[in-house]
């Protein structure tokens, strides 16, 4: 992966303008972000900036590479991938906010500040309570009234 600084994490694009993968950081490296292919999935539910991202896996089939990305939980790998930062439409490119704290838009399904959260059991972009060991856990609430999460292991 190449670590860069400076791109713009609200750009959309139509063509790949960095390799996917690319991991890049906030001016002040509090924050990690990665450029990823959006796909809508088959129930074709469009992103939201703020929402997140699940690693894209038709049927919850194995989840080889993780540069393609989708908002439709059926057709995740029930792996988080990332916040989104802008609203790419189905097979455009976008960065996805893999580290750090970050705001969400939409309330998380369940929870209280200091729940481990997973996407297993929530809602197209949106977070649950991890409840077996075998969910993967993409963050922690810090403040779940406020939608506060730190990101973790997504990197």
């Amino acid at each position: 992966m190449i670590g860069t600084i400076g791109p713009n994490f609200s750009q959309v694009d139509a063509t790949a303008e960095f390799p996917l993968g690319t991991i890049a950081y906030s001016a002040d490296g509090t924050k990690a972000y990665r450029y990823v292919l959006f796909n809508n999935g088959v129930g074709n539910v469009a992103a939201v900036a703020g929402n997140f991202a699940y690693v894209y896996a038709v049927s919850g089939a194995s989840a080889g590479q993780t540069t393609t990305v989708t908002m439709d939980l059926t057709d995740s790998a029930g792996i988080g991938a990332g916040v989104f930062q802008s609203v790419p439409a189905d097979g455009e490119y976008c960065w996805l906010q893999v580290s750090g704290f970050a705001t969400l838009t939409t309330a998380l399904t369940a929870g209280a500040d200091g729940n481990a959260l997973t996407p297993v059991g929530s809602t197209d972009g949106t977070l649950d309570v991890s409840a077996l060991v075998t969910d993967h856990i993409c963050a922690i609430a810090v403040d779940a009234s406020a939608k506060i999460v730190q990101l973790v292991g997504m990197l």
